[in-house]
């Protein structure tokens, strides 16, 4: 089973806002990865060399912050009051740790020739967000909202002046109903909690008219759902 993982060693650690942390993962497996920003890898949680230290079965879903073809993979994991494995394992990691994980896939991706690009979700969207936007060419317009718990969990994410950054209680489908877009439809990118994306997806369709074929949702986590934690 090994075999389908690609091996590096944890090489820098650092907080990137109040409760997310910055892991750096090197080795020659992650060097000219076919890595396109918005794209997730799967890591296994515990030492790839000890079996024993696997919780059994455990895979989680990280965003790929960044990567550079020299083989140097970034992520960003949010710990959180109730921390899941994923959370634990981020807390633990120290620098010389080795990891193993599962190579880029995903369809949160750009979609070229959008008249304009529409983000939509929360601060564990925020990191695929962060790689999509660096993406753009300079010309793209953008419209977006993230809703954190407050100020302390933004992330520095390109073309923040074009995102509304809300504080819960605040919801996010009422901040994109409040959105002053464009008369015509864009190309969405909603990820973050399920049930908040599905009903950014209900107002974009319902009631700005848009098509579905013109919005990506990822969801990330729901509450109490055993592996989205």
């Amino acid at each position: 089973m090994l075999s389908l993982f690609l091996r590096g060693t944890v090489t820098q650690l650092e907080p990137i806002a109040e409760r997310m942390r910055r892991i750096r993962i090197s080795g020659p497996d992650l060097r000219e990865l076919e890595w396109v920003p918005g794209t997730h890898v799967r890591l296994r949680v515990g030492d790839p060399l000890r079996p024993r230290t696997w919780p059994a079965g455990v895979l989680r879903t990280y965003s790929i912050w960044d990567h550079s073809p020299d083989g140097h993979l970034d992520l960003c994991v949010l710990d959180h009051p109730s921390a899941g494995p994923g959370a634990r394992w981020a807390r633990r990691a120290r620098i010389g740790d080795t990891a193993a994980l599962m190579g880029p896939k995903g369809r949160l991706v750009l979609r070229e020739n959008a008249p304009y690009h529409l983000f939509a979700g929360d601060e564990t969207a925020a990191v695929a967000f962060g790689a999509m936007l660096r993406a753009l060419p300079a010309p793209a317009a953008v419209h977006g909202v993230i809703v954190t718990d407050g100020p302390g969990d933004r992330l520095p994410l390109p073309r923040s002046d074009r995102l509304t950054w809300i504080h819960r209680p605040a919801e996010l489908p009422d901040a994109v109903r409040s959105l002053d877009l464009p008369g015509v439809p864009g190309v969405a990118y909603l990820a973050g909690e399920a049930r908040a994306c599905q009903a950014v997806r209900r107002h974009l369709v319902d009631e700005r008219g848009w098509s579905r074929r013109d919005i990506v949702v990822k969801p990330f986590w729901t509450p109490g759902r055993r592996g989205m934690d």
